[in-house]
């Protein structure tokens, strides 16, 4: 990449794609960040980029790489597919990308230390990273198969659709209430409507929201 490229891109600020990083100072904490890029839609890392956008680089870009590439091998399962790209600012600092693309071994979990068993799932919302759902899990690892989605529209589908004509958005928990279901149900329906591409599902910190795809 370029400076004038950088420049062009840190000006637009954070993003989904785009994460800054003034330091590798919590390497366990930014692995979630590079796991969100790699079950989203991919991103890139810039360490030495501030969260205001001024760019002082780092002095040491070796330090840096070798941080986060350390917690990477040991937090991230499966492996995580990157790429590294340094770009310098002067003859003293540099700014260091780390390019993560969307992944085919999604979803990718962040283990909590070397010696856990299990991780969590992180995905990208707009410009912060978020916590997968159950729901959201089985909906990036089901999206990687290329195979037709075959339901019958019943009652449950009917209600909440019904519903998001009229309020144009639901959780798990409002769809399980209207429409007198289980938790177990309610899941499974919301997940095969999203795979069948006729809602969506938008994750934030506060749980997942649904959306019918023609309501933005």
């Amino acid at each position: 990449m370029e400076l004038r490229d950088l420049r062009r891109t840190v000006a637009q600020g954070e993003s989904l794609t785009v994460e800054f990083k003034r330091k590798v100072a919590h390497p366990n904490k930014i692995v979630r960040e590079l796991v969100a890029f790699a079950n989203t839609h991919g991103g890139e890392l810039l360490i030495g980029v501030s969260d205001d956008g001024s760019m002082p680089g780092v002095k040491f870009p070796e330090d840096e790489i070798f941080v986060l590439e350390k917690a990477i091998k040991s937090l991230c399962r499966p492996a995580l597919p990157y790429t590294i790209e340094q770009v310098p600012l002067n003859e003293k600092t540099t700014i260091v990308i780390f390019k993560i693309p969307k992944s085919d071994k999604r979803p990718h979990y962040v283990k909590e230390s070397a010696d856990a068993r299990h991780g969590q799932t992180y995905v990208r919302h707009e410009d912060k990273s978020v916590q997968a759902s159950r729901e959201m899990r089985e909906i990036i690892a089901r999206q990687k198969k290329a195979k037709d989605i075959h339901f019958n529209f019943g009652e449950k589908e009917k209600i909440l659709m019904s519903y998001l004509e009229r309020h144009k958005q639901i959780t798990l928990s409002e769809f399980r209430s209207i429409a007198k279901i289980n938790k177990f149900k309610a899941s499974k329906t919301l997940i095969i409507l999203v795979l069948a591409n006729i809602i969506a599902i938008q994750p934030t910190e506060k749980g997942d929201i649904y959306k019918a795809k023609n309501i933005s």
